[in-house]
């Protein structure tokens, strides 16, 4: 299944979330696939498009992080396989 991560940094020490990565990488566990990443332009947010056969794979990685990000997690399905699996419907 495919996610949306949207990673919040606002109000959040940003130079320690950076060298937290610098040190210790993202912290995904195995099995979580991360396809794409954005900052944006002021540096307040990440968009994360994320790949996980198991939604606690995300929730694990969410855990290593929580103390210095906010998350939202949104569900995702390609255009395709959208109109492919609404196709009888349509």
């Amino acid at each position: 299944m495919l996610f949306i991560v949207i990673e919040d940094f606002r109000g959040r020490d940003r130079k320690e979330i950076y060298r937290r990565f610098r040190d210790r990488g993202r912290l995904m566990p195995d099995g979580l696939r991360l396809h794409h990443s954005w900052i944006s332009a002021d540096m307040g947010r990440c968009f994360i498009l994320m790949e996980a056969d198991d939604v606690t794979l995300l929730q694990r990685w969410v855990i290593e992080w929580s103390d210095l990000v906010d998350f939202e997690i949104v569900p995702v399905a390609t255009n395709k396989d959208m109109v492919d699996g609404l196709s009888g419907h349509l």
